[in-house]
C-alpha cells in the first residue's frame, strides 16, 4: 500500500507500506521511533492507494485517520504481511529475525471513511468518464 501523509512543516509525502486487512482497518506497522509515527499523531487523516502494475490498472483508494498503538512483541498483522509476501515458511523465517531487532512494534491502523476504485474497464476516472459514451 502506499501511505500519503502530512509531514511536520504541512507538506505531503507518500511512503510504501507492508499492510493486513484485519476485516475492518487498513494496519500497517512500524518501528516504534518511525519519524512518520509523530507526523502521524499530528496529522492522523490520511490517504492509502493499493495499485496493481499491469493493464488494465487497478486502484483502490482509501481515506480515514491513523490510529497509533505500540505493542509487545512482532504485530499479528506484520506477520500476517509477511506470510502473504513471502509465503508461509519465509514469512515465519521473516518475522523471527525482525523479533530479535527490538521489543516492540507500532500499529497505524486505519479504518476507511471513505473508498473508491478505479479498475479502467468499469469505473474510470471522474475527467475521463466523463468523456465516454453512455453505457
Amino acid at each position: 500500500v502506499k501511505l500519503a501523509y502530512q509531514w511536520h512543516d504541512g507538506t505531503p509525502r507518500v511512503v510504501p507500506i507492508w499492510f493486513h486487512w484485519n476485516g475492518e482497518a487498513v494496519v500497517m506497522v512500524s518501528p516504534p521511533d518511525a519519524p512518520k509515527l509523530a507526523a502521524l499523531r499530528a496529522h492522523p487523516d490520511v490517504a492509502l492507494s493499493i495499485d496493481t502494475a499491469d493493464w488494465p490498472y487497478k486502484s483502490l483508494m482509501l481515506r480515514g485517520r491513523a490510529e497509533i498503538e505500540t505493542v509487545a512483541g512482532v504485530a499479528l498483522e506484520y506477520a500476517a504481511a509477511a506470510r502473504r509476501y513471502f509465503g508461509d515458511e519465509q514469512g515465519d523465517a521473516w518475522v523471527a529475525q525482525v523479533s530479535q531487532m527490538g521489543s516492540q512494534m507500532t500499529r497505524i491502523a486505519v479504518r476507511p471513511t471513505w473508498v473508491g476504485l478505479i479498475d479502467f474497464q468499469t469505473r474510470f476516472p471522474s475527467s475521463i468518464a466523463k468523456h465516454l459514451p453512455p453505457s
